[in-house]
């Protein structure tokens, strides 16, 4: 059975599972521990990011490299097109979402954490005693705008994120307007990598990721609730349902401890 190291809550994780389900490809989920695990990747991949895919002796990663040499070693239901324009498309909107839309996201939800204490204490474990649960609401959003500052995700930062990604959903939303899918009338690589990269923006309701059970629908306020972008939620949860498996078990954890809060976008 192919292997996927991963830390579960990375978005670029989830685009690989959402392709993995799609091609019902049986993996088993491999969770890298920040730190000590990405040590045993290094070895493994000779990078330490994630994902990592193991298939027998073949080691491949990074997302975009994944998603290739699964559509070439499995072909049964394809996420590239076989047409050349319509497959250059679809690379073109994978590479889009990869590079501007991930990025964006992640520091949308850094500002949604700094102003939101609900969504802030969510990332917690559940075993998370009340009283830190309480130190964590309490820390003033201005003092987290500045800790963003440091790793340069600044208030100016986040702003023009959010710009970014009200263009993309608007963008978006058009054009499944007039087609199911975002190149055609079948899901490609594309619609798997736009829809995984979007669970910063808004955490599917169901289960399909092993993430606290505060996190469920919770999202970026102004993009996860905003009217004009409903048609895109609904196409990216009618998009999981037709084909994401329901998480049933957590991650097997590489390292020592696993315990810890969710780990956002070291990748």
């Amino acid at each position: 059975m192919m292997e996927l190291y991963q830390f579960e809550a990375s978005h670029y994780c989830e685009k690989v599972r959402l392709i993995l389900d799609y091609k019902q490809l049986p993996y088993k989920p491999v969770e890298v521990t920040p730190g000590v695990g990405q040590v045993d990747l290094y070895r493994l991949a000779g990078q330490r990011q994630v994902p990592v895919l193991k298939d027998g002796e073949t080691v491949v990663a990074d997302s975009s490299a994944i998603a290739t040499y699964l559509d070439e070693t499995y072909p049964e239901r394809p996420i590239l097109p076989a047409d050349g324009a319509m497959r250059a498309l679809c690379l073109m909107l994978e590479d889009w979402a990869d590079e501007s839309i991930g990025p964006n996201a992640r520091k949308a939800m850094l500002g949604a954490f700094s102003q939101h204490p609900s969504f802030r204490t969510a990332l917690l474990p559940a075993s998370t005693p009340d009283v830190v649960k309480g130190l964590v609401s309490a820390v003033p959003g201005d003092l987290l705008n500045l800790l963003g500052t440091g790793i340069g995700f600044g208030a100016d930062d986040i702003k023009a994120a959010t710009l970014s990604l009200q263009k993309a959903l608007t963008s978006i939303c058009a054009v499944l307007a007039e087609r199911p899918y975002l190149v055609g009338d079948q899901p490609t690589l594309a619609d798997f990598t736009v829809a995984g990269i979007s669970m910063y923006l808004k955490f599917p309701a169901q289960r399909y990721v092993d993430l606290p059970d505060g996190l469920g629908e919770k999202g970026v306020p102004g993009l996860a609730d905003a009217p004009e972008y409903e048609r895109f939620w609904t196409w990216r949860d009618r998009l999981y349902a037709d084909y994401r498996q329901v998480r049933s078990e957590p991650p097997q954890n590489s390292g020592n401890g696993g315990s810890g809060p969710v780990k956002i976008g070291i990748e």
